[in-house]
């Protein structure tokens, strides 16, 4: 990896290059008429026809939904519209960064297979892929690698924004209100449709969110900032800012250096998942980038989204000894209370492609690190499901977040922290998804429809008697 040594300085210089590099075009972008559909309105008697179209070489076929606008039953009606709680058979967008195909277990960058990228690329090569639509070459790839050392500083007035946060606030709470906090260092950031105010923005975000991340765990470590190192590669610098003590040069482990290398790379992207619909949604209301990825940062920092790999090692707490697994699964069973976190995914209904990577770097991690009494109840719940047909009738398979939990518990991270080193990862996803959003001509500000439940028209009678009490009086002449 090309690396290159700046001062401090270069936090907030101009980029060594403004141009940017445009992102490839879909091999398929266009949608193509490949049917038609008729809609009969039972209401009025009319058919309305329809056209599916197919996009992409996978071959998705769609209808649009505004061609429901048409079907109504009287001239003053709005039309039909559908009606789809948490978006689960909705096409927001079209996209050409992320595939998936669940039922087969398949996830691709860009055409490529996941488990080529995990094994033969870095994560810097990825980030650069998802936004560029092919891998860089040499002289391509020295230049991105070298933009986003000199840009790894953060202002130094961060660690007073930082050190306002108590020392033991979250730290998904710290990462979300400093990246917001970076749109106010980087006005220029606003013209968005500036290509080259994108690209150093993009440089910015990729170099300093590790940083930021480094920060606020040293914050609620009660730990110094340490600053970046930029002879060392982009993890071993994360590395370095997390655990660099009194030593003169941080000297990582390279296991969990390749480790963290192959989970960023796994976390990169994944479709029009909650937190990319949040960046994509704000993002579409044309806001600097800063404040639409904080928007991700935010949407991940949920439970159910970023937060399910804490949900694992929180589980093999209350589970406490190898000996109460069984106890515990039969609990599961018969739906007494308790969840098995890390098993099962909303896409993937066959074994997830990202967790059969990571339950062989886990097994890496472990044989240096060693056998404890959690690792051995999670092996032992990793087992009993895997074999049990009540889980594998369902396709419970271990998910990515069992094992990521497992193997960033073993490299010491705590357990609030997890979440934010998905975010650092996600962010190379998250800009690539809010350019191409950019970019779509298709595209306008979110705004969905809903379906009112509320009351119909009604007069409005007040049941008070005072409107203004004595005491807001009294506070309104202060």
């Amino acid at each position: 990896m090309s690396k290159t040594k700046t001062a401090p300085g270069g936090a907030s210089g101009a980029s060594t290059s403004a141009k940017s590099a445009a992102p490839s075009a879909a091999p398929s972008a266009d949608l193509k008429e490949v049917g038609s559909l008729e809609a009969k309105d039972s209401r009025t008697g009319t058919t309305y026809p329809m056209k599916i179209v197919q996009g992409g070489v996978e071959g998705d076929t769609v209808v649009r939904a505004m061609d429901l606008r048409q079907i109504k039953a009287s001239a003053g009606e709005f039309g039909l519209m559908t009606y789809d709680p948490a978006f689960m058979n909705t096409a927001s967008c079209k996209s050409a960064i992320t595939f998936i195909d669940g039922d087969k277990g398949i996830l691709r960058y860009r055409g490529y297979p996941i488990e080529q990228l995990a094994e033969r690329a870095t994560f810097l090569e990825v980030a650069w892929l998802l936004r560029n639509g092919e891998l860089p070459t040499q002289q391509e790839y020295n230049q991105w690698v070298n933009e986003i050392t000199f840009h790894t500083y953060v202002h130094e007035n961060i660690k007073s924004f930082l050190q306002g946060f108590r020392y033991d606030a979250h730290p998904m709470s710290m990462l979300c209100s400093t990246v917001a906090a970076l749109s106010s260092f980087y006005p220029e950031a606003k013209n968005i449709q500036d290509p080259g105010q994108r690209h150093i923005s993009i440089i910015r975000l990729l170099a300093k969110v590790p940083t930021l991340a480094a920060f606020c765990y040293r914050h609620i470590k009660g730990l110094p900032f340490i600053y970046p190192d930029n002879d060392l590669s982009y993890v071993e610098n994360f590395l370095s800012m997390i655990a660099r003590m009194s030593e003169p040069k941080y000297e990582a482990n390279p296991v969990f250096v390749k480790a963290l290398e192959v989970l960023f790379i796994l976390h990169a992207d994944h479709e029009q998942n909650c937190s990319t619909s949040a960046v994509r949604a704000v993002g579409s209301s044309q806001v600097d980038p800063f404040s639409a990825i904080a928007a991700g940062v935010a949407a991940l920092y949920g439970p159910l989204h970023g937060g399910a790999n804490e949900q694992v090692l929180r589980m093999i707490n209350e589970i406490g000894h190898p000996k109460n697994v069984p106890g515990f699964i039969d609990d599961v069973k018969s739906g007494k209370g308790h969840r098995l976190m890390g098993f099962g995914h909303r896409v993937y209904k066959s074994y997830d492609p990202r967790a059969k990577i990571v339950k062989r770097l886990a097994d890496e991690v472990f044989a240096q690190i060693g056998m404890d009494k959690d690792l051995e109840i999670a092996l032992e719940l990793e087992r009993i499901a895997l074999s049990d047909d009540y889980f594998v009738s369902r396709k419970l398979y271990p998910n990515v977040d069992f094992y990521t939990g497992l193997i960033y518990r073993s490299m010491a991270f705590p357990t609030d922290f997890f979440t934010v080193l998905f975010a650092v990862a996600r962010t190379a996803g998250w800009l690539a998804q809010w350019e191409e959003m950019l970019n779509d001509k298709e595209q306008k500000i979110a705004r969905p429809r809903q379906i009112y439940v509320g009351y119909g028209e009604r007069p409005y009678r007040s049941t008070l008697t005072e409107r203004f009490p004595a005491t807001s009086k009294d506070v309104l002449r202060k």
